[in-house]
């Protein structure tokens, strides 16, 4: 699970074992990704997610965006 929100919201709660690279630090930060690993991608609301997953799919990762982000997510979140 790779989280596109900004620091300050993914330590307001996030999904456990999220990964957080917001959404503008993503370019500087693509080799520190797994292009042999998938990844599922979350923010707030959806729309970050699906902008971070056109570029990462765009770069060659295997990538699903969460429709509704957080707000879509049911599981347990940790702060």
């Amino acid at each position: 699970m790779l989280d596109v929100r900004d620091a300050d919201a993914f330590v307001e709660g996030h999904i456990p074992d999220a990964i957080n690279i917001p959404i503008n630090e993503l370019p500087e930060k693509l080799t520190s990704l797994d292009k042999e690993k998938p990844y599922t991608i979350i923010c707030y609301a959806g729309g970050r997610s699906e902008r971070a997953s056109q570029f990462l799919a765009a770069e060659g990762f295997d990538v699903t965006n969460v429709m509704g982000g957080m707000g879509a997510f049911h599981g347990s979140v940790t702060k």
